[in-house]
């Protein structure tokens, strides 16, 4: 039942897919948001590090933004994301993933697009420093496959995590993988590539008795980077055992908060299987919105706010306005 027939309508030019996610991506700047870090030493020794983003009233919901692949609380869908809601009296703080902070963690592991125990003591930490009645979790791509695994999966999550909200999210990890070797994804498959190979080369410096040089050479497309590195440092067999393990798609329909995937039907990141609309017709807090133009995190409107920021705003207070 929860399948969202979406008002959303590209502007021209932004109903090119390619032309969206680029723009959005290089392109859009977001000023106005003052952060203030926070570093949390987790139960390894390693550091995550937080940036909250406060509304001018006190608040009792917080947002809690979880960034994509080689993101960072800067980025501007990150920064929209926290406006939008500090101008509407909420909350916010930005999660850095492991290494994505403009420092490098200590350990030889870093982030995945299925760790949600960390996720998991950043909750634990607020909730145990600050007092909110209401949490909700928003992702963008990688942040929100992590999210919706979090809530799908059979753990004691605090009672305040009240939903979520995933955008451009690939629920289906080696379907994605596929879709991001294609010919048109190139471009994006040698930055990610790049950005990655740069990681590893520091990782080999601190710790080259478990990454060689021969290693990083073994690296020529994306999905040797989940051979070589992702799988052996975070416990997997192999990389297609990584893409299986940490896929939400599994995990989807045991979720029992509202939680509202938004995937454009022209991102060219995802595989059809990254959206699963026959979830969201049977489930009764599943919901999914399939708008046709938007790229991935490209839902660009001709106004401050993107479309992905409004409708998330909506979301939170159509599902939590008894608390608001």
């Amino acid at each position: 039942m929860p399948l969202i027939n979406s008002p959303y309508r590209a502007p021209h030019l932004f109903r090119n897919g390619y032309f969206s996610t680029v723009y959005s991506g290089l392109v859009r700047q977001v000023s106005g948001v003052q952060q203030e870090r926070e570093r949390l030493v987790l139960p390894d020794g390693d550091f995550i590090d937080i940036d909250w983003m406060k509304a001018s009233k006190p608040s009792n919901t917080l947002v809690v933004l979880l960034h994509g692949l080689e993101g960072d609380t800067k980025r501007p869908y990150m920064l929209g994301s926290a406006k939008i809601f500090n101008q509407n009296d909420i909350d916010t703080v930005g999660v850095n993933f492991r290494g994505c902070s403009g420092e490098f963690n200590k350990a030889f592991r870093s982030y995945h697009s299925g760790e949600t125990e960390d996720l998991h003591q950043i909750l634990l930490h607020i909730l145990a420093n600050h007092s909110y009645d209401n949490i909700v979790l928003r992702g963008i791509s990688l942040g929100g496959n992590v999210l919706l695994k979090y809530l799908g999966e059979d753990r004691d999550r605090p009672k305040e995590v009240k939903m979520g909200i995933a955008v451009s999210a690939p629920c289906d990890l080696y379907g994605s993988m596929l879709e991001l070797h294609q010919w048109y994804n190139r471009p994006y498959e040698i930055y990610f590539k790049r950005c990655l190979k740069e990681r590893l080369q520091h990782k080999r410096t601190l710790f080259p008795d478990r990454i060689q040089k021969v290693d990083i050479q073994r690296i020529h497309r994306l999905r040797d980077f989940d051979d070589v590195y992702t799988a052996p440092a975070h416990g997997f067999e192999s990389g297609m055992h990584y893409y299986k393990a940490s896929s939400s798609l599994p995990y989807i329909e045991n979720i029992r908060v509202p939680a509202l995937l938004l995937n454009a039907q022209n991102d060219s990141f995802l595989s059809a299987s990254c959206t699963p609309l026959a979830l969201a017709e049977r489930s009764k807090s599943f919901f999914v919105e399939h708008p046709k133009h938007g790229g991935h995190v490209g839902f660009h409107l001709n106004e401050p706010f993107y479309y992905d920021e409004k409708c998330s705003l909506t979301f939170v207070k159509e599902h939590l306005k008894t608390n608001l």
